[in-house]
């Protein structure tokens, strides 16, 4: 049983250390280019291909982010055996999450003070998406993954759904359509992270739990997931090549690099069902390749950084803006 606890606990943690660098490398750019900010890293017609590459590697991140949360939920309260605690425990971090959002993370991003504009992005999106798994964790594992699928494969045909009523429209942007919520004349919110797809991707991460089950072994936790990995990424192929519903449609150019980007660029805000096929299962690929060299030297550096997210997720905003401070003093 502690083999077995310890081998699934490495293959999580060090894919979500994993994705944590990708993330790194794009606050990175982000923060060290502020000079030179390009309007959409993932515009085709006018992105650097190592850029836009670059780009598609931390559109990992968050779907990752947030499956592993909901896989971790599931472990938790698999490990405390306890209904009741394990619902209070999400609804406590979801709202300590969204605390942290409004004020430590907003900070590091607008440098504000009362600020005027709040973001509500990633870390807002996991404490939303917590609260929700909280009223959820009771059900049977099949409603849970039918209404996971459902949410995931079927938000995109209400993308061109809008309110002329302010208030449902404020509930709409907070759901599923990207915009601003004016609270007064100087404080307003923008929701960067529209919470329902992300609210399918942690309840389906908390359905995969049920393969860490010590019921199952190793091989047979890791055949099943190989199924799952390979399924999403199929289902991605095949209906990106429909290239009728799922995203944005594709387009042929001249040039066969900006066809594949074209192929590739996938809508994150909020993620469509193709970023989610193509994201999720990568990342189960990863994580299954992850298990089988669990053992290795190189796994540490990824399987400490992936155990306390966190931590290095508030550090590395906040090292990243004294950076650029210092380099602004440096060189202007």
């Amino acid at each position: 049983m502690s083999n077995h606890l310890s081998s699934r606990l490495v293959m999580i943690d060090a894919l979500r250390g994993l994705v944590i660098l990708f993330m790194l490398l794009d606050h990175v750019r982000e923060t060290f280019y502020l000079h030179h900010q390009v309007p959409d890293p993932m515009d085709v017609a006018t992105t650097e291909p190592s850029l836009f590459w670059s780009r598609t590697l931390a559109h990992l991140c968050a779907p990752i982010f947030v499956l592993l949360t909901g896989l971790s939920a599931y472990l938790f309260q698999q490990k405390k055996q306890d209904l009741q605690q394990t619902r209070a425990f999400l609804l406590k971090r979801g709202a300590f999450l969204i605390f942290l959002e409004l004020t430590l993370v907003g900070f590091a991003w607008t440098a504000q003070f009362p600020p005027e504009i709040v973001y509500l992005q990633v870390i807002w999106a996991i404490g939303v998406s917590m609260i929700a798994l909280a009223l959820m964790v009771g059900w049977s594992w099949q409603k849970q993954l039918l209404l996971a699928v459902a949410i995931i494969a079927l938000h995109n045909l209400f993308d061109q759904v809008s309110f002329s009523q302010p208030w449902l429209q404020n509930i709409w942007a907070v759901l599923h359509q990207r915009g601003w919520i004016e609270i007064s004349e100087h404080f307003k919110l923008r929701t960067s992270y529209p919470v329902l797809p992300w609210i399918g991707i942690i309840l389906l991460g908390y359905v995969l739990g049920q393969l860490f089950q010590p019921r199952f072994d190793r091989i047979q936790r890791n055949r099943y997931l190989l199924m799952i990995g390979c399924a999403c990424i199929t289902t991605f192929i095949l209906l990106r090549l429909v290239n009728v519903y799922g995203d944005q449609p594709w387009l042929i150019y001249s040039d066969w690099q900006m066809t594949l980007m074209s192929f590739f660029n996938l809508t994150k805000y909020p993620p469509s069902l193709l970023f989610c096929l193509w994201n999720i299962g990568m990342g189960v690929l990863i994580m299954v390749l992850f298990d089988r060299y669990s053992t290795a030297k190189v796994m540490q550096p990824l399987t400490i950084i992936g155990s306390v997210p966190m931590f290095f997720y508030v550090l590395h905003l906040y090292v990243l803006k004294l950076l650029y401070l210092i380099a602004v003093a440096f060189w202007g």
